[in-house]
């Protein structure tokens, strides 16, 4: 994971994404999705945690697992059938000059999820499309383009073509979105949730001072989407 044009150097922001192999779907159900997002939380911690071990055997709620320090912070979220996205970064006083805490998270969060999916569905080989892909976030329009394009991507599960549609019914998408619980739109609205726990949003620069300003920011992608999707 460390040949890399741009390393994922610590104290910088990176956009951290990848698909199911042959674009296969790697979250089957709600299930799979709940699985993944719990790693999310669990695997952001520098100690050796094993779902099996330390939660199920343990019968405790993975949201109650106390991890210690973590590796990484986490700003953003989102899961498709097929690929996922994750805004992250390791802020320097998490340890490291280099990689190591983002690749270490990433490692241990997709080795993870393709051992329970491939245990569950009693299959083989690679799950995902190679090697993780990371975007190297270097300013601020580029981050907020990034927080808006996370949050909005389940909208292409009730519309595939809303980007090139000249028609976009906006009350209908800002409803699913409120209802679709695999991101992290519903963090930033104030709903109170255990996967709040994921994200570490000190961490980030400060984008959207209330409730208000996030859901401005969504609607006005969505008003003018000819300009954030060129």
């Amino acid at each position: 994971m460390s040949n890399r044009k741009i390393p994922l150097v610590s104290g910088e922001y990176f956009h951290i994404y990848n698909r199911g192999n042959s674009k296969q779907e790697i979250f089957l159900n709600e299930d799979d999705r709940d699985r993944f997002v719990k790693l999310l939380y669990l695997s952001n911690s520098k100690k050796r945690v094993n779902f099996r071990d330390d939660i199920i055997d343990q019968k405790i709620d993975a949201w109650d697992f106390k991890r210690g320090e973590t590796l990484v912070s986490i700003g953003a979220w989102v899961l498709m059938p097929n690929h996922f996205h994750i805004y992250i970064t390791s802020p320097k006083s998490n340890l490291g000059e280099n990689e190591n805490n983002i690749s270490e998270f990433m490692r241990k969060l997709l080795t993870a999820y393709a051992k329970y999916f491939n245990t569950k569905y009693k299959r083989v080989g690679s799950l995902y499309e190679g090697t993780f892909k990371s975007i190297h976030i270097k300013n601020d329009n580029q981050a907020k383009y990034l927080f808006s394009y996370i949050h909005l991507n389940p909208i292409k599960l009730i519309d595939s073509k809303w980007k090139e549609n000249d028609f976009c019914d906006k009350n209908t998408f800002l409803k699913y979105l409120n209802t679709y619980k695999w991101s992290s739109y519903n963090d930033y609205r104030g709903i109170s949730r255990e996967e709040n726990k994921i994200l570490q949003l000190s961490d980030f620069p400060d984008y959207f001072s209330n409730i208000k300003d996030f859901d401005l920011e969504i609607f006005s992608w969505l008003q003018n989407k000819d300009a954030f999707f060129p």
